[in-house]
C-alpha cells in the first residue's frame, strides 16, 4: 500500500504533466490538500512530504483540528459556508473558494467589518445549473457582481465550480472551459482581474488544469478514501 507521501509525490508530478500538456507552468497550479475528514495525523504526514496547503469544509472540524497542527500551514475552506459559521471561519482561513450568494457575502463583509478582517474570496458558479448544488447561475453573477465588488472588505480572487459527478473525466473539460471563459468575460465587462480558477478534484484535476485551474482540491488520491 503507498504512502501519503509517495501518493502526494505522484499527484504533484501528474500536476506537472498536465500543466507541460497546456503550455503552461506547474508553478501557476496550487495543491489545495483537501484534509476533510481526515486526522490530523495524516495531515503531517502530508506536511513532512512538503505540503503546507489544505482545505477544511466543516468549521467545527476545522477549529478542532487546525490548532493541533503547525503553525505554518496554509487553509482554505472549501465547503459550503453557513452564515452561522461565518465569525467562527474567519480567522482560520486565508481564502474561502465557496462564496455562493449575494446575502453570503453580504453577511461576510458585516461580520468582517465587526472583527477587522479582510477576507480573500472566490465566487461558486454552478455552471451546470444543477438544482442540488449551491453556487450562482452565470446570470446572477453577471447581474449581481457588481454589489459584490462593492463590499469593501472582501478581495473577490476569481471563481469557483464544482461539475456533475461522471464516471470519466473528459466529461468535466465544458463545465471547466465555462468557467475560464466566464472569468474572461467577467474581466472584460466588469474592468478587473480575477486571477484565481478553483476546479478540479482527485477525479478530474488533470483536465482541470488544461483548461485554466490555479488552485485544485484534491484528497481522496493522496490520503485515499474516507
Amino acid at each position: 500500500m503507498s504512502t501519503i507521501a509517495e501518493r502526494l509525490a505522484e499527484v504533484r508530478e501528474r500536476i506537472a504533466v498536465a500543466a507541460d500538456r497546456a503550455f503552461r507552468s506547474a508553478d501557476d497550479v496550487q495543491l489545495v490538500a483537501v484534509s476533510k475528514k481526515q486526522d490530523a495525523g495524516k495531515v503531517r504526514a502530508a506536511e513532512e512530504a512538503g505540503q503546507l496547503l489544505f482545505g477544511e469544509s466543516r468549521v467545527q472540524e476545522a477549529r478542532a483540528k487546525i490548532p493541533e497542527l503547525p503553525s505554518r500551514l496554509r487553509w482554505h475552506f472549501i465547503g459550503t459556508l453557513q452564515k452561522n459559521k461565518v465569525r467562527q471561519a474567519l480567522p482560520l482561513f486565508e481564502l474561502f473558494h465557496s462564496i455562493d450568494s449575494l446575502a453570503l457575502a453580504e453577511d461576510l463583509q458585516r461580520i468582517a467589518e465587526e472583527e477587522g478582517a479582510h477576507p480573500r474570496v472566490l465566487l461558486q458558479v454552478n455552471v451546470a445549473g444543477e438544482a442540488r448544488k449551491h453556487g450562482f447561475s452565470p446570470e446572477a453573477i453577471r447581474r449581481e457582481l457588481e454589489k459584490i465588488l462593492s463590499l469593501g472588505r472582501l478581495t473577490i480572487e476569481g471563481l469557483m465550480t464544482v461539475p456533475p459527478l461522471a464516471p470519466e473525466a473528459e466529461a468535466s473539460r465544458p463545465h471547466f472551459s465555462a468557467l475560464r471563459e466566464l472569468r474572461d468575460a467577467l474581466e472584460k465587462e466588469f474592468d478587473l482581474r480575477l486571477e484565481q480558477l478553483s476546479m478540479g478534484m482527485s477525479g478530474d484535476f488533470e483536465i482541470a488544469i488544461e483548461e485554466g485551474a490555479t488552485l485544485v482540491r484534491v484528497g481522496t488520491a493522496i490520503f485515499g478514501s474516507r
